[in-house]
C-alpha cells in the first residue's frame, strides 16, 4: 500500500487542549488534569503508528461511517490537515490515554494503519497511576 499524502498539521489546534482537559478531568483530579494539559502544551512531537496507538490504548477502531471519523476522512480527501493527537502515556494497569484525537487516529488508520501520527505525549501524574 502506498503512503497517503501527509495529512497532519505541525502543531495541535488550540481547541484541542480544553477538549483534552474535559476528558482528563473525568479520569484524574482537576488539578492533575490541568497539570497534564500544561505539560502537553510544551511536549515535543513524537510519531507513532495508528495501529500501535490503538493497541496501546486498548480502544477499538471506530468505523469509517462514525460521524467524526467520516468528517476527518473528508477533511483529508479535501486536502486539509488533521491536528496532532494528545496522549498520556500508560503506566502499570492503566493503558495509554488518548486525551484528544481518538477519531483522528481511527481516520488515519483507515487511510493506512502504518502512517506515523504526530503526538504530544506526556507521563501521567504519579497519583493517577493506580486503578480507581
Amino acid at each position: 500500500m502506498t503512503q497517503p499524502a501527509p495529512h497532519w498539521m505541525d502543531e495541535p489546534e488550540e481547541h484541542d487542549y480544553p477538549a483534552a482537559h474535559d476528558y482528563l478531568s473525568l479520569v484524574m483530579s482537576e488539578s492533575e488534569a490541568a497539570g497534564v494539559v500544561d505539560a502537553l502544551r510544551t511536549a515535543s512531537l513524537v510519531r507513532r503508528k495508528a495501529k500501535d496507538l490503538l493497541r496501546a490504548s486498548t480502544l477499538p477502531l471506530l468505523p469509517r461511517d462514525n460521524p467524526h471519523v467520516a468528517a476527518d476522512l473528508r477533511k483529508v480527501a479535501g486536502g486539509r490537515r488533521l491536528s496532532p493527537v494528545l496522549m498520556v502515556r500508560g503506566r502499570d494497569v492503566i493503558p495509554l490515554r488518548v486525551a484528544d484525537g481518538y477519531h483522528r487516529i481511527c481516520a488515519s488508520y483507515h487511510l493506512d494503519e502504518n502512517t506515523d501520527i504526530p503526538c504530544r505525549m506526556v507521563d501521567p501524574p504519579l497519583s493517577s497511576s493506580s486503578p480507581r
